[in-house]
């Protein structure tokens, strides 16, 4: 079950429902069933805290991906959104807050499908499964 809570935020996603369902198809086609899987909307500080006490990384960043999964196949964890961090980025990139977000709701899913994103050839990658998931919104 995909859900979203707001932890220090009043973040209200767009089409929740149609997100869920997006989000567990695309899961699905990369070969995982979706169990418990949690979308965080919280602040910029509430993320930089996170980094600091669980990754040991003191700096902001627009997500964080906790790996719960312990059976193979079977997709668990817990993902925290910065919605400050996916705002600015939409105003960066030229898109809609919309927009970057399924983008950021993809790239949290897409790591835990086992995709990384820490050298330039898994960026790529990452980049291209974000952009192919969101033409099948």
């Amino acid at each position: 079950m995909i859900r979203f809570f707001n932890e220090d935020v009043t973040y209200t996603l767009p089409q929740k429902q149609a997100t869920r369902q997006w989000l567990k198809q695309q899961a699905e086609h990369e070969g995982y069933a979706v169990g418990d899987l949690n979308y965080i909307f919280c602040s910029d500080d509430y993320v930089l805290q996170v980094n600091r006490d669980y990754l040991e990384h003191d700096y902001y960043t627009d997500i964080i991906t906790f790996d719960q999964s312990e059976e193979e196949g079977k997709i668990d964890g817990d993902i925290f959104v910065s919605v400050d961090r996916v705002a600015d980025n939409a105003k960066q990139l030229g898109v809609s807050a919309e927009q970057e977000m399924r983008r950021v709701l993809a790239h949290g899913l897409l790591h835990l499908c086992g995709y990384g994103d820490k050298t330039d050839a898994e960026e790529a990658q990452m980049r291209a499964k974000e952009d192919e998931w969101l033409s099948r919104l």
